[in-house]
């Protein structure tokens, strides 16, 4: 099944606008310029204008172009190659990866749980291993920084805890 672009681009305005609106009520810490509201309010934000664009159709006419110019040159578009029935269980992989941070982040530490869900993205969405390893290594370590420096939000240390 399909949704039109207007559907879900509406669902993701309607989804950032919530959660933007949410954020803004959260009350400022006293003392500091950066609160617990900024970062609802900024991811709320852009999820709803990215579905503004969605339901706009900005960029569509590249889309098209792209699947014409693929399929011209003898290219198989994705959805016409012959699936498995396991490969629609491909759904279940964000609710697994996000229930194996829940159990296991505090043994393990942020840095090495973060690493193995990056790279399990990375390999599940196609990514070569020349890229989904210094994915894995790398947006750790740049997540952490964020939350630990600029939200003052601790994150576990378990095993391998960072120098800041």
């Amino acid at each position: 099944m399909r949704l039109s672009d207007r559907i879900t681009g509406g669902f993701l305005v309607i989804l950032g606008s919530g959660t933007a609106y949410a954020g803004s009520l959260l009350p400022p810490v006293p003392g500091q310029q950066v609160g617990p509201n900024v970062f609802p309010l900024v991811c709320g934000s852009l999820v709803a204008i990215c579905g503004l664009l969605i339901a706009l159709r900005v960029g569509a006419h590249f889309e098209e172009e792209a699947e014409a110019d693929f399929s011209a040159h003898g290219g198989v578009i994705e959805s016409e190659l012959p699936q498995s029935r396991l490969y629609k269980l491909r759904v279940l992989i964000p609710p697994a990866l996000l229930l194996f941070y829940v159990l296991v982040v505090e043994r393990l530490g942020f840095i090495p749980t973060a690493a193995i869900i990056a790279f399990a993205v990375a390999v599940t969405l196609g990514a070569r291993l020349k890229l989904a390893i210094p994915v894995a290594l790398l947006a750790p370590i740049g997540v952490h920084l964020i939350f630990f420096k600029l939200l003052r939000v601790p994150l576990p240390d378990g095993l391998l805890p960072m120098p800041w």
